[in-house]
């Protein structure tokens, strides 16, 4: 019996997440806050990346001067 509350589970899961899926997919406020989300995230990727460099660039100049007092 344990058997098909889990087949009755498994259905119900899917026509669940059919009428979830299909109704953001449709929903143009859920669009507008996907795009501002991703456009987002693209920002603070740009602005993570620009950091990296820079700290990177930070780290190079300071072994330099470490290097030249070595000298």
């Amino acid at each position: 019996m344990a058997g098909g509350g889990n087949f009755i589970h498994r259905v119900l899961s899917y026509v669940a997440n059919e009428l979830i899926v299909n109704g953001l997919a449709n929903s143009q406020g859920f669009q507008r806050f996907a795009v501002r989300t991703s456009k987002k995230i693209e920002q603070f990727s740009d602005i993570a990346a620009q950091k990296k460099k820079e700290l990177a660039d930070q780290m190079k100049n300071a072994s330099k001067n470490i290097e030249s007092f070595k000298n």
